[in-house]
């Protein structure tokens, strides 16, 4: 079996290192260009002494030489810099990388201790509040037994709450919370409540942005909270998990920012 290509070190420059993929289909191209050729040793050649393609080969030798010359360069330069760092600096880059490490498992804690990293219903309107003063992220599933597409949302949002400790995932039973679904004016179920400080920053009602489809996977949800910015999202929000955006909805509720207590809003009458 071949050896694997090694990769090329992240110290080269893109820039550099996109010039010197360009060069390399030179001898390709050239092979294509009649009365040229490339030697076994990658030097190029030329048949019947053709004068214009003699300098034309001459030009593109050239060009592969400076820019092996400026790679090799760069290399040096920043293998140099690596080794005239200290000891002392290496040990302080070491306490910065622990100190980062350790600020980073207190951070998990926290948020483990406030309930993060799991899908939990709540048993009242009071429990509500209480969540979401914790926490600077909440999404809430406002769901009904009654509605089956509740339990696909319930799926989806299990498997979020694990990957997504920064954020705080509940669920509310409706007929537990008249006073929150009037203020909210909840009218389809299932509808997720996107908070962040305290403040509903947007809502997901029914499945309308998630393609009016039941059979949506769990990244596009995920990528739907990330667009409300109350997930980390780590892909492009761009680029929609969909294969055709003419199959999926993309027309997200536009709502104004509001506190709990806020305005009222209007959102679709039709119930499942």
């Amino acid at each position: 079996m071949r050896p694997r290509p090694q990769v090329v070190p992240s110290i080269v420059p893109p820039e550099l290192l996109h010039l010197s993929l360009e060069l390399r289909e030179w001898p390709r191209i050239c092979r294509a260009v009649p009365g040229v050729g490339v030697s076994a040793s990658g030097r190029f050649r030329t048949m019947e002494g053709n004068g214009s393609i003699d300098m034309f080969s001459e030009v593109i030798e050239n060009q592969f030489l400076q820019a092996a010359k400026l790679v090799e360069s760069h290399l040096d330069s920043e293998i140099q810099k690596l080794d005239q760092i200290g000891e002392d600096e290496l040990e302080l880059l070491k306490e910065k990388r622990l100190a980062a490490l350790r600020k980073a498992h207190q951070q998990k804690q926290e948020w483990l201790s406030k309930g993060h990293g799991e899908y939990r219903e709540i048993a009242s309107e009071r429990d509500f509040f209480q969540e979401v003063k914790e926490s600077e992220k909440v999404v809430c599933h406002f769901y009904r037994d009654t509605t089956f597409r509740c339990k696909i949302l319930d799926r989806h949002l299990a498997i979020l709450a694990k990957k997504h400790l920064e954020t705080k995932f509940l669920k509310l039973n409706v007929e537990k919370a008249p006073f929150l679904c009037e203020r909210l004016r909840i009218k389809v179920i299932p509808t997720l409540a996107l908070l962040r400080d305290g403040k509903t920053q947007d809502y997901v009602v029914g499945f309308t942005d998630l393609g009016n489809t039941d059979d949506f996977n769990t990244e596009t949800l995920e990528w739907r909270l990330g667009c409300s910015d109350v997930i980390n999202y780590s892909g492009n929000l761009m680029e929609p998990p969909f294969q055709s955006q003419k199959k999926f909805g993309t027309n997200f509720t536009k709502l104004e920012k509001k506190t709990i207590q806020g305005k009222k809003y209007d959102s679709d009458s039709d119930d499942d």
